[in-house]
């Protein structure tokens, strides 16, 4: 963007279709300044300005009775009309209870007003922090006939007292408090009529509760003088005239307003003026309120009415959040935002603006800056009319939907049947019936067949709706026309807005793509022609949930999982080693979030407390032995599935134990994702198999067991490869043990298999009792896993298994006598190695999955030493999957298929597959 520097020209030439823009860093944001008497004007949002014209010129620069600017979209005139200043001299604050809440807070407020450079300031105030809720109470208690309301008005009194003797000294104190007086006799004579009466009218009410605004007003005005700035205080009465529609709505009379506003500039001359937020009159010039959060519709109607440069609203927030900071942690904070962008989001419950703030300013695209008052150095968030390429900062708007927002507590309402359909007036009977018990309708939706209607309301008011419809529609649920007027309690909105939502294809698949991966059902939908929003009701139970997994896709492309690992022994104390070591480096480089959310064994257990970050991994054994709890698995799983700062969650199950597999169908079923390296699930009673891998393939939620064969190396993922892409498995034979394969590579002539079997057990390739690894129980399990995934339906018991323990040795006390004794035995199997090896082979102990016979065996074979299962090493494993497209070679997988490292290496590749599945980076 070019910047130009303005020479003053001479008296005698003429200035015409000049273009000047030059910038100024203010509050953190840049500024477009345009020229005006030989003084600097601002403008936001980055248009480019042009002074069309101008009549007469100075040595001060330009100057003249009127100026034409032309703001891209914006035309305005800065002129004095009638004594009326107007124009981008003008900046207008808004500053709320909060930062009027205590005498300090009121004087930063008097130091951020002068400090503003502008030629004029327009500063809207609300009452002190609590004190329209004072007012409030102490109108109930005088229509309740509480006596109380006298000395809770004497706690007002008292506030303000106190406030202005900290801000104020001599002849203001005494003024201000003077008035305070005067106020608070009059609210106590009003008061008295209420308590007598029973009864308080709007407009009473109305008064009473508008005084915290006056106090306020008056007290800055004092603060900001003290500094010998000319200031004077506005009673908003005076001036804004609003026509009341409903009972918590106003609808601005400009014109009105216009004319008072211009005979009060003609009785005050101060360049700053302080104004009373909230509080207006009717045409009648009866008191009266904008209603609840009003002050900030007070500010865009006076920012409006002198078509000020900028709106400011002071709050005590850095601006407005992608999504609600307290239940996104991730959320953060937009830099600029369309008009329709924060009307969407106000509507939707935001905390962004009253909602009606944005009409007045739109009309002459007026910015308005949101700014925290207690974090001078956060830039805020700027709203106007977004330029279509470009946003403040220049750089380039990346999130298609740039904010979400929720509405908890509503009841879906549902009208449903045959005889609705091309009936003229039926959706006209249904809402009137609604508008006639003065019920709020948020959302509605209807199919295209119209035979049904469905629209949310707030819970509070579901009860009046359903009767009202009932009673409306009598006839027609009994002549079966209508067949059910159904309520669905307990319901969210969970609204996407964005400008760039619309045209661009995909939004609503990606949208709906987190949430069904959330494991999360949507009820109702509905997306306005503008494409600005698309709104989804949702239970309310699911509504964090949904609001973490749709932020995360689409403005952080972060995938956050909360973990729950059961089992910390051997492979699970490895895996959360390798996860503390990576988890820094995949969320920078991935946005992959991994965060351990609880840790539990078979007797003790430990929870993260801070329900965000999680366990520190660094210190997790400590963390274990200090301050671990009984162990307690639906305790466990309840508190990290529940935890509702993420949206997915996944269980790690590290034991072999088939108690904790049998918790698996129900985890999936609640939307629990589950990452596993134990067996006894897919190896156990086929039916419940069946049963747990139907409902994997009907759901969002993923069931990941690469490590239950082969640890680490890519088996299962292999054999679903080749089945994916149409091959066909005739055989899968391999040796599946790691312990069995080590044994047998170091079984040769001149060692006994005893000695062999003693050595393995000395460098901790068995179990504890090495008749675990001798038996074959583990390799047939491997074989019953391949044989289902291949389609097989059989069960262990089919599977034939060649056990080495010694059938005598079988019921040895213990691993230790079984030791002893099984030198005793070795002569058999030195036999069948003497008769391998005078034929050139060796023994292998495989499994084998035949799928063309249909069935599998787990035994000692012989292969000749060229074959690729003889020339294994250590403990590696070996498997040769024999197909239509591998027949006549095999395709083979090799690699360490035991030992904790490359097992939790699996899990951890599950994990991050998983991730990629959620939508992280693949």
């Amino acid at each position: 963007m070019l910047s130009l520097g303005l020479a003053s020209p001479s008296a005698s030439s003429p200035v015409v279709a000049r273009e000047v823009l030059l910038r100024r860093n203010y509050g953190g944001n840049p500024f477009l300044y345009c020229l005006r008497q030989g003084k600097v004007g601002r403008w936001a949002c980055g248009h480019t300005l042009r002074i069309a014209s101008a009549s007469k010129t100075t040595s001060k620069g330009i100057s003249c009775s009127q100026i034409s600017a032309a703001i891209t979209g914006v035309s305005f005139d800065q002129t004095l009309q009638d004594g009326l200043p107007k124009g981008a001299m003008w900046s207008v604050h808004k500053f709320g209870g909060t930062c009027m809440g205590t005498a300090q807070r009121i004087q930063s407020v008097a130091d951020i007003s002068l400090g503003d450079p502008s030629e004029r300031k327009l500063i809207i105030v609300s009452a002190m922090s609590k004190v329209t809720d004072m007012l409030y109470d102490l109108l109930f208690k005088a229509q309740s006939r509480d006596d109380s309301y006298m000395s809770a008005l004497d706690g007002v009194f008292e506030k303000h007292m106190l406030t202005a003797k900290e801000l104020l000294t001599g002849d203001d104190l005494a003024t201000f408090l003077s008035h305070l007086h005067s106020d608070i006799s009059n609210l106590k004579a009003m008061l008295r009529a209420i308590y007598i009466a029973g009864h308080a009218t709007e407009s009473f009410s109305d008064f009473v509760v508008g005084h915290g605004e006056l106090w306020s007003a008056q007290m800055l005005t004092y603060v900001i003088k003290k500094s010998g700035r000319p200031c004077t205080w506005m009673d908003a009465r005076d001036v804004l005239v609003v026509n009341p529609t409903s009972s918590n709505q106003v609808d601005p009379d400009f014109e009105e307003s216009e004319k008072r506003l211009k005979k009060w500039f003609s009785q005050h001359s101060a360049a700053t003026v302080v104004a009373t937020g909230f509080i207006a009159s009717t045409p009648q010039n009866i008191p009266t309120t904008l209603k609840r959060d009003g002050s900030d519709f007070s500010a865009a109607i006076f920012g409006s009415l002198v078509k000020a440069s900028q709106v400011t609203i002071w709050t005590d927030v850095d601006g407005v959040y992608s999504a609600d900071p307290r239940k996104v942690s991730e959320a953060v904070i937009l830099r600029t935002l369309s008009y329709q962008e924060a009307w969407e989001m106000s509507y939707f419950g935001a905390n962004v603006l009253h909602p009606r703030t944005i009409i007045p300013v739109m009309k002459y695209n007026i910015p308005i800056l949101i700014r925290n008052i207690f974090n001078l150095s956060a830039p805020g968030t700027i709203i106007c009319q977004q330029p279509p390429d470009e946003n403040l900062n220049g750089q380039s708007l990346k999130a298609v939907v740039k904010a979400f927002a929720t509405i908890d507590n509503l009841a879906l309402v549902n009208v449903e049947g045959t005889g609705m359909a091309g009936v003229p007036g039926t959706a006209s009977a249904i809402f009137g019936a609604v508008k006639a018990v003065g019920a709020n309708v948020i959302m509605i939706s209807q199919a295209s067949s119209e035979h049904s209607v469905c629209f949310a309301v707030p819970e509070k008011e579901v009860a009046a709706v359903s009767e009202a419809l009932q009673t409306r529609f009598r006839e027609a649920l009994v002549a079966g026309r209508l067949s059910k007027v159904e309520v669905i309690p307990n319901c969210s909105i969970l609204a996407a807005v964005g400008q760039k939502m619309a045209s661009t294809p995909g939004v609503s698949a990606t949208l709906f793509d987190a949430i069904a991966k959330a494991n999360i059902n949507v009820r109702a939908i509905a997306q306005g022609c503008s494409e600005y929003n698309i709104t989804l009701v949702l239970k309310q139970e699911d509504c964090v949930r949904g609001l973490r997994a749709v932020h995360s896709r689409f403005y952080l492309s972060k995938t956050t999982l909360a973990m729950g690992i059961i089992g910390p022994g051997l492979i699970g104390a490895t895996l959360l080693n390798q996860l503390k070591d990576q988890a820094a480096a995949l969320k920078e480089k991935f946005n992959i979030d991994l965060r351990v959310m609880g840790i539990t064994g078979s007797k003790k257990m430990i929870l993260s407390d801070t329900g965000i970050d999680g366990i520190d991994l660094s210190q997790w054994k400590e963390i274990m032995g200090e301050k671990a709890e009984a162990a307690d698995l639906n305790k466990f799983v309840k508190v990290v599935h529940e935890n509702h700062f993420f949206p997915n969650t996944v269980l790690v199950d590290c034991t072999a134990d088939s108690n904790i597999a049998n918790h698996y169908y129900d985890w999936l079923r609640k939307g629990i994702h589950v990452i596993t390296p134990n067996k006894k699930a897919n190896s156990g009673p086929l039916d419940p198999y069946l049963k747990l891998r139907a409902l994997q393939r009907q759901s969002y939620t993923h069931y990941f067991y690469e490590a239950t064969v082969g640890a680490g190396l890519p088996i299962i993922s292999t054999l679903r490869g080749l089945l994916e892409t149409g091959d066909k498995i005739l055989r899968i034979e391999g040796i599946f043990s790691g312990t069995l394969s080590y044994i047998f590579n170091n079984f040769i002539q001149s060692r006994a298999f005893s000695d062999v079997v003693a050595e393995a057990k000395q460098a901790g390739y068995t179990e504890p009792d090495p008749r675990d690894d001798l038996s074959g129980t583990d390799v047939a399990r491997k074989v019953i896993i391949l044989a289902r995934e291949c389609g097989l339906k059989l069960e262990l018991s089919d599977i034939p298994v060649r056990s080495l323990v010694p059938e005598p040795l079988r019921a040895s006390s213990s691993a230790d006598e079984f030791m002893q004794q099984l030198p005793n035995f070795d002569g058999e199997l030195a036999k069948e190695l003497n008769d391998a090896d005078s034929s050139g082979e060796v023994l292998r102990y495989v499994g084998v999955v035949d799928v063309i016979d249909q069935n599998g065996v787990v035994e000692l074979r012989r292969y000749k030493k060229d074959h690729p299962f003889s020339q294994l090493s250590g403990s590696d494993n070996i498997i040769a999957f024999t197909t239509t497209r591998y027949k006549d070679q095999p395709l083979i997988v090799r690699g360490p298929g035991a030992g904790a490292e490359v097992t939790a290496g699996g899990v951890f590749s599950d994990i991050l597959r998983l991730a990629s599945y959620l939508g992280a980076p693949s």
